[in-house]
C-alpha cells in the first residue's frame, strides 16, 4: 500500500521535542521526507530530552526519511542555509511546519500580569514564536510557488482565541494565526495554502513536568497526543483540496472527525 506522502518534503521547525517532534513523525509515518530542525543535537545539553537526531531516526523507523539539521531559528542566515540545503538536495519542498517556540514562565502558575512580566519573555516569545515563522514561511514561499503547490502550516493553540498563560504568548499565538491567514491571500494565486492549526492541551516533555497546566485546564478533556497533530498535518498535506481550508484557524478535532484519523497516544 501506497503512503499517502511518499515523495513529498517537509521541514518541520523545532522538532527536538513536543509538538514539533510529533508532526514529523505524523509525516513520516505517512512516508515524507522530513527535515527536522532544532538546536539540540546532544542529549542531555537542554533542559527537556530529545534531540534532532532521534526525532529523524524516529521518523525513518515509521517509514519516511527523516533528516536531522541544526538551525538557531533567532538567526536568519542559519533559517536561508536550510531551505537552500533542502532545494539542493530534494529540488522541491512541499510542507513547512513552523512549529518552533520559546516560552519561557509557563512553569509559575497562574502565570504572571503583563505588568510584571519581564520584557525578555515578549522578546523570547515574539522573536523565535513569530518573526522566526515569517522568516522561514518567507524562505520556503519561492521553493512552493515554483511548482503551484505546497502547505504552510503555523502550530498555534487556544491562545490565539482567548486568554491563556500571559498576555506576550496570546498576541504571538493571534499574530501567527493573522500571519497565516494574510500569507494565504497572497498565496492563493501561486496554489500554495497557508493555515493554522490548535491543538489543544499536549502530553510534551515539558506540560508533564508542570502539573498546574494539566490541573488549570478550562475542559476536562484527555490531554492530546503529539502524534495527534502530526497525523492532522499529515492528512492536510495529502488533501488534493486544501486550499479550500487555506488561511484558516483548525482545531485537532474537527479534522480528526473530518478525515478519520486517531491520537495514537504516544
Amino acid at each position: 500500500m501506497a503512503l499517502p506522502l511518499a515523495g513529498r518534503v517537509a521541514v518541520v521547525t523545532g522538532a527536538s521535542r513536543g509538538v514539533g517532534k510529533g508532526i514529523a513523525l505524523g509525516l513520516g509515518e505517512a512516508g515524507a521526507t522530513v527535515y527536522v530542525t532544532g538546536r539540540t543535537v546532544e542529549e542531555g545539553t537542554a533542559h527537556w530530552p530529545g534531540t534532532i537526531g532521534a526525532t529523524a531516526e524516529a521518523v525513518s523507523a515509521l517509514g519516511g526519511r527523516g533528516v536531522a539539521v541544526r538551525c538557531d531559528h533567532r538567526d536568519d542566515a542559519a533559517i536561508a542555509a536550510l531551505f537552500a540545503r533542502v532545494q539542493a538536495d530534494e529540488g522541491r519542498l512541499d510542507v513547512l511546519v513552523n512549529n518552533v517556540y520559546s516560552i519561557p514562565g509557563l512553569e509559575t502558575p497562574g502565570g504572571v500580569p503583563f505588568w510584571e512580566l519581564p520584557l525578555e519573555v515578549w522578546d523570547h516569545i515574539h522573536a523565535v514564536g513569530l518573526r522566526a515563522h515569517f522568516v522561514a514561511s518567507r524562505c520556503a514561499a519561492p521553493l512552493m510557488i515554483a511548482r503551484s503547490s505546497g502547505l504552510i502550516v503555523n502550530v498555534s493553540s487556544a491562545g490565539g482565541a482567548r486568554y491563556l498563560f500571559n498576555v506576550a504568548y496570546g498576541a504571538a499565538k493571534a499574530a501567527l494565526e493573522r500571519l497565516a491567514a494574510d500569507m494565504a491571500h497572497e498565496l492563493r494565486p501561486h496554489g500554495v495554502a497557508a493555515l493554522s492549526i490548535r491543538p489543544a492541551m499536549v502530553a510534551t516533555e515539558r506540560t508533564r513536568a508542570t502539573p498546574h497546566l494539566w490541573t488549570s485546564r478550562p475542559t476536562p478533556e484527555p490531554p492530546q497526543s503529539p502524534r495527534f497533530a502530526g497525523r492532522a498535518v499529515a492528512a492536510l498535506a495529502a488533501d488534493p483540496d486544501v486550499l479550500a481550508k487555506s488561511g484558516r484557524a483548525l482545531e485537532m478535532v474537527a479534522l480528526a472527525a473530518e478525515y478519520g484519523f486517531t491520537d495514537p497516544g504516544d
